[in-house]
């Protein structure tokens, strides 16, 4: 287990690499006038003589890298030329807001999925099965904005005419700020998020859970007399959710590496709505270091999923 670990964090290692190497290219390289770009159309001359001298852009293009490079390794991710800050506050200031709505969101369709994908497969071909199927096909097919304005104008807009005003239009308050309203807030986000990718699951499941129960050792746990309910859940299900954890990591870092549709939609102060801030004033480094974290958190989550393969499916396990 240690060798596989050790492989897996040095292929990591690898891609984030070629990741800094692209970034660099495309934002370094590839510009005719790097510093005017980072310093923004209206810099004075001052300005741009500044930038030249911090990044080191009188230096050959390998040193220049280099000492991008080290400055990464050491959490130095630029600095924020409109804001006049670090770009690492800004995601710090920004992370949680994002954590908070893509783990929340990844509770709920996980078990919404997960559950909806193994009722499919338990009874294939029956009602609940067909509604299911019927449930995840359209979710599916809605785009994640268009199923977040929905949820405000019914949720929000119409109980709030009517005088109910249970869910707010939007924001975010931090979770050691207001608990409660903390949730509140983030109820109409997390359904947006998790009834379209939980879709996705509950087809994976069944999928996998109807390739799963016709297996030689499934109908072996039957004639010994195991419960069908033990059948299911501890030996099919177990196998069925390698596929499901794989896309499950995925998912999930690409989520943490920002939002961006719904944190849109919901003015949630969040890296996605921070990366299309940064983008709409060419912030260069805002934008650089948003990359950078959310090719990490991939590259993180995809390593769990590596690991959990082990625990889930004995025959995956790495020797």
């Amino acid at each position: 287990m240690a060798r596989f670990l050790i492989r897996r964090v040095f292929l990591g290692a690898i891609v984030l690499l070629l990741i800094t190497m692209m970034v660099f290219a495309i934002f370094f390289v590839a510009p005719n006038d790097v510093a005017r770009t980072l310093a923004g159309r209206q810099a004075t001359p001052e300005t741009i003589a500044l930038i030249q001298q911090r990044l080191g852009l009188d230096q050959p293009v390998w040193k220049q890298y280099l000492t991008f490079l080290w400055n990464a390794l050491h959490g130095n991710l630029g600095y924020d030329y409109y804001h006049q800050v670090p770009v690492t506050t800004i995601i710090t200031q920004a992370l949680p807001a994002t954590v908070s709505l893509a783990v929340g969101a990844a509770v709920i369709w996980m078990l919404l999925g997960v559950l909806n994908g193994v009722v499919s497969a338990v009874h294939p071909r029956s009602v609940a099965d067909r509604a299911l199927t019927g449930f995840a096909l359209f979710f599916y097919s809605m785009p994640t904005f268009l199923l977040g304005l929905l949820l405000l104008f019914f949720l929000y807009f119409q109980l709030s005419l009517a005088g109910f005003p249970v869910f707010p239009a939007g924001g975010y308050i931090p979770l050691t700020e207001n608990p409660v309203e903390w949730f509140r807030h983030l109820i109409l986000p997390w359904l947006t998020l998790a009834l379209v990718l939980a879709a996705t699951y509950t087809r994976l499941t069944r999928g996998s859970m109807l390739d799963v129960l016709g297996e030689d050792y499934i109908r072996t746990a039957r004639a010994k007399g195991l419960t069908e309910r033990r059948v299911v859940y501890r030996h099919g299900l177990r196998s069925a959710l390698t596929p499901v954890v794989t896309q499950f990591g995925i998912d999930l870092g690409q989520l943490v590496g920002g939002v961006v549709v719904t944190e849109t939609v919901f003015s949630i102060d969040g890296l996605g709505k921070t990366a299309v801030d940064a983008i709409n004033q060419q912030d260069l480094p805002v934008i650089i270091g948003i990359v950078i974290f959310a090719a990490t958190a991939v590259i993180i989550a995809n390593l769990l999923v590596d690991l959990a393969y082990a625990v889930l499916d004995p025959r995956v396990r790495p020797h």
